[in-house]
């Protein structure tokens, strides 16, 4: 009786006979040799059947059978460096092999298709090998971002997706009907970590968010994940070593760890593998003058070499300009110190300089742009009412945040990193419409 394995284990039984359970990716061959690529979630392995080894009729079975039907393989696992698969190295000699389920003709076959059929067909586009390469780049990712967090001290509490006011005092929000109340789909757990921290020191909160702006760019959706992470006694300059700490990790435990998927993805990670902290930082005030000097010289920028464009002080960056300034430096850059007036209401303004906020993004290099937004949060009670009315936001919304700041407030700082820009960032993709399984984007809800 043959063990049944997962292909990325196949390794561990050369010479061995096992059986494996997945579904037909491809098939080649003719006569009496038959090439069945199979793949189980796991991995994919050539299958490869003779004729002396099967009975007539199985050989017969597989020449007919359809591409994705399910299937059941036994077989003696085989070394052969020349193997195709993930891993490769490893072929199956064929014994016997059970059709699960034929399945019907598939849409998505090895030609070129474009890329609103594939988003169309998404559910199947899944099961392609780069599809399957980022799924598992992204689950990595994710566990290296909870495994840290836990690891330092650092506890889950989850928060509300639905809220009764905006977090960061925009318009840009999903509005549902709760019992005869409007509520609103969050963009952020982050004032609820607020609040957590004075229970806990130290939390975190790991979901979805919304964003309701009718953005059309590579970099954004409408439904996307955040961690959020939050630190009691903390000011902006301790929250950065703990960002260069965080994304360190995040990247070298992918390197390690999705190699194979990274190479399959052809991602060059000379670049990600310098990931390293401490990262450089620069203030905005010699970002804009940086910037504009590049623009009066000219500088175009990628992806399309388009002349980066000179910018105002107090201007907000865009993709351009964030692709400049990483693109200045080996790693992730910090830009730290905005203009209050671009940034949420909540940050900390810098003492003897209140337009400028204690706020740093971090910027991805390779163009990626900002991965990072974080900030020291005001914690004095009159500053915050103050920047609350300054926004035209009610108070009684935020009557029980204004609260944290009345019994035993304290410096406290936190960030959010978002997920599906870093997965874009490590594994090298064009558009983020492939950094999650069922993307929503201004002009897609379905599959």
């Amino acid at each position: 009786m043959a063990d049944i394995i997962r292909i990325e284990h196949i390794a561990r039984y050369d010479g061995q006979p096992v059986t494996l359970q997945g579904w037909l990716q491809l098939k080649t061959g003719k006569g009496k040799l038959q090439f069945l690529r199979v793949r189980d979630g796991t991995g994919v392995i050539q299958a490869v059947i003779f004729q002396g080894s099967v009975t007539p009729e199985l050989l017969e079975a597989a020449k007919r059978l359809p591409l994705e039907s399910s299937l059941v393989v036994t077989g003696v696992v085989k070394a052969d460096p020349r193997a195709p698969g993930i891993p490769g190295g490893y072929e199956l000699g064929v014994t016997d092999l059970q059709v699960v389920q034929e399945s019907a003709e598939y849409p998505i076959g090895p030609k070129e298709h474009g890329v609103e059929f594939l988003m169309d067909n998404r559910h199947l586009w899944l099961r392609s090998n780069r599809q399957w390469a980022i799924l598992r780049v992204r689950a990595t990712i994710i566990k290296a971002m909870r495994d840290w967090l836990d690891d330092n001290g650092f506890i889950l509490v989850d928060t509300p997706i639905l809220t009764p006011s905006a977090a960061e005092g925009t318009t840009t929000l999903f509005q549902t009907d709760f019992h005869g109340e409007p509520a609103f789909l969050a963009q952020t757990g982050q004032l609820y970590n607020e609040a957590n921290i004075f229970a806990v020191g130290k939390t975190y909160c790991f979901g979805p968010t919304f964003r309701a702006e009718k953005s059309k760019t590579r970099r954004h959706l409408q439904e996307f994940w955040m961690v959020e992470p939050e630190i009691a006694f903390c000011k902006l300059e301790d929250l950065l070593e703990i960002e260069e700490q965080y994304v360190s990790y995040i990247v070298q435990i992918t390197l390690a760890e999705r190699a194979n998927e990274l190479k399959l993805l052809e991602r060059d990670t000379t670049a990600l593998a310098k990931v390293i902290a401490p990262f450089p930082r620069i203030s905005y005030d010699d970002a804009v003058a940086m910037i504009n000097a590049a623009a009066a010289r000219g500088v175009t920028v990628p992806p399309n070499d388009e002349p980066l464009p000179a910018i105002a002080w107090g201007d907000d960056f865009g993709a351009p300009a964030e692709t400049f300034v990483a693109s200045q430096f080996d790693r992730p850059v910090f830009v730290h110190h905005y203009p209050s007036a671009i940034k949420a209401f909540y940050m900390e303004p810098e003492p003897g300089r209140a337009e400028v906020c204690r706020s740093a993004d971090l910027l991805a290099p390779e163009g990626y742009g900002e991965i990072i937004g974080g900030s020291e949060r005001m914690s004095d009670p009159d500053v915050l009412l103050a920047a609350i009315d300054r926004h035209g936001l009610p108070r009684q919304a935020y009557a029980w945040y204004i609260d944290l700041r009345r019994y035993g407030s304290a410096p406290h700082s936190g960030f959010g990193l978002g997920v599906e820009r870093t997965v874009a960032w490590i594994c090298g993709l064009d558009h983020i419409r492939e950094t999650i399984a069922f993307p929503r984007m201004l002009n897609r809800l379905n599959p």
